[in-house]
């Protein structure tokens, strides 16, 4: 499929703005189906805006807000916290006896 340059305006700023045939391509590439809406300026704006409010974005929590779980090490023995509700039927491990299982040591 050929691409082709097309102007669009920001709906946050109101200018003119190019999405070149190279970002469309890259749209298309990553599965994304809606032109973008706001111009480079204005999205870069916007995108500093949400990292610096500490919402990181989409809604998401911060790792610091992370619900953590009670849980007891299948390795080692030791009380641990993971970030995860443990169901009973697959082993916890603390981050220490992970990182070895993981490697196969």
């Amino acid at each position: 499929m050929s691409f082709v340059d097309k102007a669009l305006r920001c709906r946050e700023c109101g200018r003119d703005f190019v999405f070149t045939a190279g970002e469309q391509e890259f749209y298309q590439l990553k599965g994304l189906l809606n032109e973008p809406a706001r111009c480079p300026e204005c999205r870069a704006m916007r995108k500093s805006q949400r990292s610096s409010d500490g919402s990181g974005g989409r809604g998401s929590e911060s790792r610091s807000t992370r619900e953590m779980h009670p849980a007891v090490c299948a390795e080692c023995g030791a009380q641990t916290l993971v970030p995860f509700l443990p169901r009973g039927d697959k082993p916890v491990y603390c981050s220490t006896c992970f990182d070895r299982v993981r490697s196969g040591q």
